[in-house]
């Protein structure tokens, strides 16, 4: 991308940021050098490195490189076969526990980039434990580095204290006789030696290793000292060459392990680069513009990252229906701020940095950024600031094509303004042709007019208060700002004769340009007042929908436990009912069932149905008001009282009964329980349904309420039943005197069907059907029939089979097979 305007930006300014927020050296250096990208997948991987690492801090902010150093020197050194320090050795261990610490940190790490990053992290453990065996924690050899440098250390002690006792002896015998300047021991030339007096030269023999200034002292080595001083040297150089050759080891192993080190040392400095992205990110609190798949900028509260203090939020939208954007206002109203957002913003999401915006912002991967913002004028180089700016606008216009973006500051300015516009609109008319999209600011009321007229370009506006004489900073697209030269002049005190002579001086086309400026700006701010009191009652009535959406599905879930637990509570009872039947059944086939015990096992049966738990149904949704409809003759309408279906056939009353043909019947109907019908055949109503298919319950279906009020109870029915089988040949006993006995003769089960078709009838209904036909069937001595119920909606089917599973009659149920009806079908087995 271009240097100079990556530099005019102020990108330099955001990554000495992010080379602050690093914690070593190598991070350091790659935070110095980070460049946007203009490729899509580096972009992308860049990124993500920022989100993975962002939001791997908000979980754990304890992760870091802790204590590692930069042992890039110390490693390249140890692998040209140099000798290490201790103290470089010491850096290693630390950095290979900090390598320890980030790898287990993130080995087991769900975001795939660390995951990665993981892998190039080497703790060498057999290093690390041969460091720590041989440095203390300030850098010092242990003994235990070597297993001889503990006894040469031990042998170095012992001659010096040797050395030091003689010494000490000598000085308290010596001191006595005044032989010694002072009565002390000290160190000469790597040698121990006392201070004697020159005039006592002759009474201590021994090597004179240096003497006073004054020549009144001279220090002198006893040669009762010599030899021990020698054995003390010698124990010293000993273990000085030990220490040379543990360290010359130490260094191959750590050359040995060059490449790993440098690939960890490599992942330690990208991790560190990330996090200071992720901490530079929540710092600004910035997020991830969403990248753009075209040439289309949407900034949402987009604030420089340069300024501090209360910084106003602006919106900046480019590329969408329009490729240019012409910025107009007062001066120090922001509008140069404005570029330079854009421009940086732009800069950073390509160098993976997160943007300070909101939600929804969008920028696209230029390929180039270019722009000419600042004052070009150089005395050096004999330009002005119109030439200056030429020169640059030269170079932009020599780059600039698809998927670039040029800012240019006060373009057509430095110039006699007549020519300087004309310039500026045909370098306009050349961008938006290259396809690049261009922000340009200016006070010109030409490119005003050029923005309002040409459709790939916009006017904008930095908005300034007039009674505070302060601009707003605030971004307004699709209207041109004035320049409120005459009223900042009015307010800093400039005569009003002046300022109304200046006035005067405009044409009339002037004059009536900045009129209806003003009237469009002042129908904006209204608009803009509504469209944000529109998106608040928005998002308002959004939270409501939510909290609705979320208490309807908790309601949903409750509903649902308590079903569930009915229906287990139900099935339990119910297997231990059937239980029940199949034990009394096996008993009657033996005949060996007294009496008693059946009364006892039918009232079994009917405490365990008691059992059956209750749920209250929840009550239905209140509808909504319906409005009146107008019926005509052949629409399909639909009862929602009785959900027949058919069309109309007939209107009376104006209007207020309506007759329904459904199945070749006439039904009349109230026209507020009518509903437009979907489509379909006409549903045939249960009473001509179940008419047709047992003649036996040919009556009227309106009737079943006052038959099933007269009719015994599922007990006495099943007295009767079994009187009656017994009187044929079943079970001997006293039959029950019920006031069933008489209508549940023989005469009736001698026409029982062995098959009962329900398709078509209401529930209630179809189950008051179904009831009399288990009885009769029962009675006809049939084993086994089929309840024709078809699939529908599920609901007949489910009634039909709960209901014959509580009957005591029944001894098991079944879905019928293929060929029986398939699941539109019920096989029970009295």
């Amino acid at each position: 991308m271009d240097a100079k305007s990556i530099a005019l930006l102020e990108f330099p300014a955001v990554r000495d940021r992010l080379a602050a927020a690093t914690n070593f050296p190598p991070g350091r250096t790659l935070a110095e050098a980070l460049l946007p990208s203009a490729d899509p997948v580096v972009v992308a991987r860049t990124l993500d490195e920022t989100d993975q690492t962002r939001d791997l801090l908000a979980e754990r902010s304890t992760v870091g490189i802790g204590s590692a150093h930069d042992i890039g020197p110390a490693t390249e050194r140890a692998a040209r076969g140099g000798r290490l320090d201790p103290g470089q050795f010491l850096a290693i261990a630390e950095t290979l526990e900090a390598v320890a610490q980030l790898s287990m940190a993130l080995t087991d790490e769900r975001r795939p980039l660390l995951r990665d990053l993981a892998r190039d992290l080497h703790p060498l453990p057999a290093l690390r434990s041969v460091l720590s065996r041989s440095f203390d924690l300030v850098g010092e050899l242990l003994d235990s580095a070597s297993p001889r440098l503990g006894g040469l250390r031990v042998a170095v002690r012992v001659a010096y204290d040797r050395l030091r006792r003689r010494l000490e002896a000598l000085v308290q015998t010596e001191s006595a006789s005044g032989a010694l300047q002072e009565a002390l021991v000290t160190l000469r030339n790597g040698r121990y030696v006392v201070p004697v007096k020159a005039e006592a030269r002759s009474r201590i023999k021994g090597i004179v290793h240096d003497a006073s200034g004054s020549g009144q002292t001279l220090f002198i080595e006893p040669l009762v000292a010599v030899e021990m001083g020698n054995a003390w040297r010698e124990a010293q150089a000993a273990e000085r060459e030990e220490v040379e050759r543990i360290l010359d080891e130490l260094s191959a192993l750590v050359a040995a392990n060059a490449i790993q080190l440098r690939e960890s040392l490599a992942a330690l400095a990208r991790f560190d680069l990330w996090s200071a992205k992720a901490r530079l990110a929540a710092e600004m609190d910035g997020l991830r513009a969403d990248t753009a798949t075209r040439s289309d900028v949407v900034l949402l509260g987009a604030r420089h990252p340069g300024l501090s203090g209360r910084v106003v939020p602006i919106d900046i939208r480019l590329g969408d229906g329009y490729t240019a954007l012409v910025v107009t206002g007062p001066n120090t109203g922001g509008k140069t701020v404005t570029l330079r957002t854009l421009g940086l913003l732009a800069l950073m999401h390509q160098s993976g940095l997160h943007v300070p915006a909101e939600s929804g912002s969008r920028l696209p991967i230029f390929r180039d950024v270019l722009a000419d913002i600042g004052d070009e004028q150089s005395v050096a180089q004999s330009l002005s600031t119109f030439s200056g700016h030429l020169r640059s606008i030269t170079r932009i216009v020599e780059a600039a094509g698809p998927e670039t973006l040029v800012l240019l500051d006060e373009l057509g300015a430095g110039t006699d303004p007549t020519e300087g516009s004309a310039l500026a609109q045909a370098l306009l008319d050349h961008f938006i042709r290259a396809g690049a999209l261009v922000a340009a600011t200016t006070h010109y009321a030409e490119l005003k007019a050029y923005a309002h007229t040409t459709p790939a370009a916009r006017n904008a506006s930095v908005e300034f208060d007039l009674d505070t004489l302060s601009p707003t900073y605030r971004l307004s697209i699709g209207l041109p700002g004035g320049s409120q030269a005459f009223a900042i002049a009015a307010r800093l005190g400039l005569p009003a004769t002046i300022v109304d002579d200046a006035r005067s001086r405009l044409t009339e086309t002037q004059r009536t340009f900045e009129a209806t400026l003003a009237s469009l700006r002042a129908a904006e701010g209204e608009t803009s007042d509504a469209l944000e009191r529109a998106r608040a009652a928005e998002v308002r009535a959004a939270d409501a929908l939510h909290q609705a959406q979320e208490e309807r599905r908790t309601a949903r879930r409750e509903r649902d436990q308590v079903v569930a637990t009915a229906r287990a509570e139900a099935e339990r009872v119910v297997a231990d009912l059937r239980e029940d039947v199949r034990e009394t059944r096996r008993a009657l086939e033996r005949e060996t069932v007294t009496a008693r015990s059946l009364d006892a096992a039918v009232e079994g049966v009917e405490a365990r149905l008691t059992e059956l738990p209750t749920t209250e149904t929840p009550a239905e949704p209140v509808a909504a008001p319906v409005e009146p409809r107008t019926w005509h003759l052949g629409d399909r309408a639909r009862s929602r009282s009785q959900g027949w279906e058919g069309r109309v056939a007939a209107l009376e009353r104006g209007g207020r009964r309506i007759t329904l043909e459904a199945g070749g019947l006439r039904i009349t109907a109230d026209p507020g329980d009518l509903e437009p019908a979907l489509g379909g055949e006409p549903a045939v109503p249960p009473e001509e349904t179940l008419a047709a298919i047992w003649p036996s319950e040919r009556s009227s279906m309106s009737s079943a309420r006052d038959r099933r009020a007269e009719r015994p109870s599922r007990r006495e029915r099943g007295d009767a039943i079994r009187s009656a089988r017994g009187a044929s040949g079943g079970v001997t006993r006293e039959p029950t005197p019920t006031a069933a006995s008489g209508s549940l003769g023989l005469e009736r089960a001698r026409s029982v069907a062995s098959s009962l078709d329900l398709r078509g009838a209401r529930v209630e209904e179809a189950l008051e059907v179904l009831e009399r036909y288990l009885d009769d069937a029962a009675l006809a001595g049939l084993d086994r029939v089929t309840v024709v119920h078809g699939l529908g909606t599920g609901a007949l089917r489910d009634a039909v089979r709960r209901l014959a599973g509580q009957n005591p009659l029944v001894r098991e149920l079944r879905p019928g097979e293929r060929g029986e009806g398939g699941d539109g079908a019920t096989i029970v087995s009295l």
